[in-house]
């Protein structure tokens, strides 16, 4: 049997910086032609995506390992499309993964548009969109719609949790600020179908740190105890205690706070153990009661808030309590 000649570097170059993804075009540039392309694919070294896709990878990648899986399967789509349609740009969700926001759904369709809204068919998984005159930036040698752009186009295709998720990411990477979130909103307006879109521009916060505290958050506001404050500071004698998710001021002037574990700053083993004594010194004023909570609490029925609001009537009930200076640390 005829041996399988070395890639040329130059692929696997390209490859690394394009989520494991070539286009045909590429692979032929480099020297590699249609017949080696199909010996590698054929010997389970390289994996068709499509007609003019290749997956330098042979691991399926719903079968993948990494760290950063879920960012790398949108990212992946994203690369797709621009692979598969040259001279488009990516748009969309597609736009938004790129642009390195979290909060959207863990799999995304690839979504590009042709300048002017030229009119083309889409194949291969691809879906070219028609959105017609909107501003593009580089990244790397494609271009992708700007942020403002990329949310606009986004956002009423999502459900409302991943929606707000997705802007409070924007807004917490300084992605956009409060003129760009105006920016969102006044492109929305010319969309059809983002009616309810815009009603959801104001649930979102900078303050979220992760989509799973967002979804905790809406999940506390459906069920009636928005918390008092997000991204609370406590402390005691003037010292720094601790800094929690989210707190609920009682009528008693003790705090109900809640932190999601798993995410954001409590997702290495090193934040956990150190989140103990944390936790010791707040518990020991008496002046905190404290819940812990898994994304996945969220999944139950009614959710994180709805075990919020219960544990809040066990403590003798809870009012909103307005505080002038969300900032300002909690002195116990």
């Amino acid at each position: 049997m005829r041996s399988l000649s070395a890639v040329p570097p130059a692929v696997g170059d390209l490859a690394a910086g394009q989520e494991g993804l070539v286009s045909v075009l590429q692979c032929y540039a480099a020297g590699v032609d249609r017949r080696r392309i199909h010996r590698l694919v054929r010997h389970g070294v390289w994996r068709w995506e499509g007609d003019r896709v290749i997956d330098t990878d042979p691991v399926p990648p719903s079968t993948r390992v990494r760290d950063d899986y879920f960012d790398h399967i949108r990212r992946r789509s994203a690369v797709k499309g621009l692979l598969a349609r040259p001279g488009t740009a990516a748009v969309g969700a597609a736009a938004v993964a790129l642009h390195g926001v979290a909060g959207l759904p863990r799999h995304i369709e690839p979504e590009v548009a042709y300048p002017r809204g030229a009119r083309h068919r889409g194949r291969d998984g691809v879906v070219v969109r028609q959105y017609g005159n909107f501003e593009t930036e580089r990244y790397g040698s494609w271009r992708i719609a700007k942020i403002e752009h990329a949310l606009a186009q986004a956002l009423p295709c999502l459900s409302r949790d991943d929606a707000v998720a997705v802007i409070g990411s924007a807004l917490n990477k300084k992605l956009i600020n409060e003129a760009g979130l105006a920016k969102v909103e006044r492109l929305l307006h010319g969309r059809r179908d983002a009616g309810q879109v815009l009603g959801w521009l104001s649930l979102a916060t900078s303050e979220d740190e992760s989509p799973a505290e967002t979804d905790a958050r809406l999940s506390c506001i459906d069920n009636g105890v928005p918390p008092d404050r997000v991204q609370v500071v406590f402390h005691r004698n003037g010292h720094f205690l601790a800094r929690c998710d989210f707190g609920w001021h009682l009528h008693d002037g003790r705090w109900l706070v809640v932190e999601i574990d798993g995410v954001g700053p409590h997702s290495t083993p090193e934040a956990l153990v150190n989140d103990a004594p944390r936790q010791n010194r707040l518990l020991a004023t008496g002046m905190v009661v404290m819940l812990r909570f898994k994304p996945s609490d969220n999944d139950r029925p009614g959710g994180i808030g709805a075990a919020v609001a219960a544990r809040l009537e066990e403590l003798g009930g809870w009012t909103p309590s307005p505080i002038d200076d969300h900032q300002a640390p909690i002195n116990l």
